[in-house]
């Protein structure tokens, strides 16, 4: 049952439209490399398409009808939008849930230190990751510090052209023998992932009126001071000059290290698009632009975007917080004059209908030897779906039902979407997980239907122009069922 490339099937109209889809994709990978930001963004594009934010209609003791666009935030974090449909909201939604968090290195809590005239930021790695794959590429920091006062100073060092950016060192080719003779996983130690942060010491003749930078060029003839870490003074001064940040507040920050480098077209075809985050930023994005392109549903339409997939769903802004459930409530009780019953509640979450929205591992001719070619997703054959993930015999994976399966199969055809089912690579090979097995808790229907990816959890991740294209289409034609 060999599925067809898209490609062959789209006409000048189909391929003007792609490309305008994934323009707009390459942008939302480059101004949302974090959970904040993707919230952020998500927010900015949900409010220009008539969304209100659901906690300023609960303020206001206000109501909600059918066609009525509302989201909510979670701890900046995580955002679910819906639409309200024609049909009571306890005759179900149509869900499609993704995750906006991606691997990466988080600074730790008191990450700055001096090592011979280097000032370094110490990291804890987040999500499964290759760690040698980390080293000697630029990289950005994103994020936030909470001050003592309230304020929140919002970061974003490495993304411009006259930004500098930030690297993890590697050893040198000739003094490697030792390392190389290492197994993968500890070639870069996860403690050696420390980001290379400075090297100037701190100037001993100050003048008040005059800042860092100002300091910097007339550093040629001026005494340096003797203290003890003078790179990390000059790097904490720089920091107090630019962002009001004091050492200690790194107690209080969020801060993220990340690709420097921008998404951009692959291949001489440019047909496809390689970039960081595009595990789950790809679903994400394809699931957001659908759910702002669909109007007056039958059924209420939702966009669950969440955090912290990448280490089991956990906390209050992960899937497996009552974030999600206690935002239907309130969904409810603005439709029903300020009240809700539970049990309405639990028929809204069982009769729904859900996609987990999460990337696929796309067959590579180079690592055949991982897959189990006719039950692989490919590059350029449309919307994935995984019927289960797990690892292990299945193991926390979600099994879809059968009928459902046949069900989205009818969808689809008939709307003409291009789609292939999946398996996680060979079955003893590994495996992995997403957030549906978390929402089938509910008795709701869900399945797994994501993007094609290859070198999934690399800092620079490839996928198939086709396959975004197919994915917004899909989601579209799912929340319109």
């Amino acid at each position: 049952m060999e599925r067809q490339n898209a490609w062959k099937k789209y006409n000048r109209d189909n391929l003007a439209e792609l490309e305008q889809v994934c323009a707009q994709y390459r942008q939302f990978l480059n101004t949302g490399k974090t959970e904040r930001e993707c919230v952020q963004l998500a927010a900015s594009m949900a409010r220009e398409k008539g969304y209100r934010d659901l906690q300023e209609v609960l303020e206001t003791g206000g109501s909600l009808q059918p066609g009525d666009k509302v989201y909510r935030i979670c701890m900046q974090k995580t955002i679910a939008l819906f639409q309200i449909g024609q049909k009571p909201l306890p005759e179900g939604m149509r869900i499609l849930g993704a995750h906006i968090d991606s691997p990466r290195l988080d600074l730790k809590q008191n990450p700055l230190y001096e090592d011979t005239d280097l000032a370094y930021l110490d990291t804890h790695y987040y999500g499964g990751v290759k760690k040698y794959q980390w080293v000697t590429m630029p990289l950005a920091i994103h994020g936030v510090v909470a001050k003592k006062d309230g304020s929140v100073v919002t970061i974003a060092i490495g993304e411009e052209e006259d930004d500098p950016i930030f690297c993890v060192t590697d050893l040198l080719i000739h003094l490697s023998a030792e390392q190389l003779e290492k197994k993968a996983r500890v070639v870069i130690e996860g403690e050696a992932l420390d980001v290379l942060a400075g090297s100037r010491p701190f100037l001993a003749e100050e003048d008040g009126s005059k800042g860092a930078d100002s300091k910097r060029e007339e550093a040629g003839s001026k005494a340096f001071d003797n203290k003890k870490e003078a790179v990390k003074a000059f790097a904490l001064e720089i920091l107090k000059e630019k962002y009001d940040m004091d050492e200690e507040d790194f107690l209080s920050a969020e801060l993220e290290v990340v690709p420097a480098w921008k998404a951009r077209d692959l291949g001489f075809d440019r047909s496809m698009i390689a970039g960081y985050g595009q595990d789950d930023r790809i679903c994400a994005f394809t699931s957001l632009a659908a759910m702002l392109d669909v109007e007056n549903p039958v059924y209420t339409t939702c966009c669950l975007l969440v955090d912290k997939e990448e280490i089991g769903s956990v906390g209050a802004t992960g899937m497996h917080s009552r974030f999600f459930e206690n935002t239907i409530a309130e969904l409810l009780a603005c439709l029903g004059g300020g009240h809700y019953l539970d049990l309405d509640l639990r028929n809204a979450l069982r009769r729904s209908k859900m996609f987990s929205c999460d990337v696929a591992a796309a067959y590579d001719p180079l690592y055949g030897a991982a897959f189990e070619k006719k039950n692989s997703a490919y590059l350029g054959r449309g919307l994935v779906f995984n019927k289960y993930t797990g690892s292990r015999g299945k193991s926390h994976a979600n099994d879809a039902n059968a009928e459902y399966i046949a069900w989205i199969r009818k969808v689809l055809d008939e709307n003409d979407v291009c789609f292939q089912t999946a398996e996680v690579g060979k079955v003893d090979q590994g495996g992995g997980g997403t957030i549906a097995y978390i929402s089938s808790v509910y008795g709701m229907d869900i399945i797994d239907g994501g993007v094609a990816i290859l070198s999934m959890h690399a800092p620079l991740e490839v996928a198939s122009k086709a396959d975004i294209y197919e994915a917004k289409k899909g989601y579209a034609a799912f929340l319109r069922s």
